[in-house]
């Protein structure tokens, strides 16, 4: 795993000192199966996130497992599906306008991109600039951007005769994979790979790196 030297935690922070800390609310953005939710939700359980809490999980399709799993786990769950009659950019404004309506109400203090397919823009990527974070499948800068998620990472990886793959957690911009890297985790291309089994060894890092994420993140937050 790969933390810049500016994501070091602070030797000065005690155990004591987390505990009295207020709780930072965490809104999840899901699109699918939520097994990198389910890693939060585990690690919530054990408490193993900090002072961090999931308050909510929303989804921009409707029916996803990853829904249930929050619902089984007690968390308040929503659906804010794109509007579709609208152009791309409107769109994405529309969408994030929503989503940053939800999030001021209730108080969200980081946003984590799960699988999350949405491009979000305006308003909610300024006012939470340096708390929303995203998990993405490959080692950034290599093979992100538009059209760059789920299996086409893996295939795209294959194809370009990589040794060595892995996860990415960024900070969100009003890009497109273009955030600052938060950590990394690599996992070795080996020979019979396929993208469904390359994919497979990389999301074991995944659950794992997401959950740093949030708690390197709980830290940065909490300097302010």
């Amino acid at each position: 795993m790969l933390i810049p030297e500016s994501s070091a935690l602070p030797d000065a922070i005690s155990s004591a000192a987390r505990r009295q800390r207020p709780l930072l609310n965490l809104l999840v953005l899901v699109s699918g199966n939520g097994t990198n939710l389910q890693a939060l939700i585990g690690a919530q359980a054990a408490g193993n996130l900090n002072n961090a809490r999931i308050s909510a999980v929303l989804s921009d399709r409707p029916g996803v497992y990853a829904l249930e799993r929050a619902r089984a786990a007690g968390i308040p769950v929503f659906t804010e599906i794109p509007d579709r009659s609208l152009r791309k950019p409107e769109r994405r404004r529309e969408l994030s306008d929503r989503i940053l309506h939800l999030c001021r109400k209730m108080n969200i203090g980081l946003i984590v991109h799960a699988g999350f397919l949405s491009i979000l823009a305006g308003d909610l990527v300024e006012e939470y600039s340096g708390r929303m974070i995203n998990i993405h499948p490959a080692l950034l800068p290599k093979y992100g951007g538009q059209g760059m998620y789920g299996i086409n990472v893996h295939r795209a990886v294959l194809a370009g005769g990589e040794k060595e793959s892995g996860c990415t957690i960024h900070i969100v911009d009003a890009g497109t994979d273009t955030g600052p890297v938060l950590l990394q985790r690599k996992v070795p291309v080996l020979p019979g790979d396929t993208p469904e089994i390359l994919a497979e060894r990389v999301l074991a890092e995944e659950h794992i790196a997401i959950v740093d994420g949030v708690k390197i993140m709980t830290e940065k937050i909490n300097l302010f």
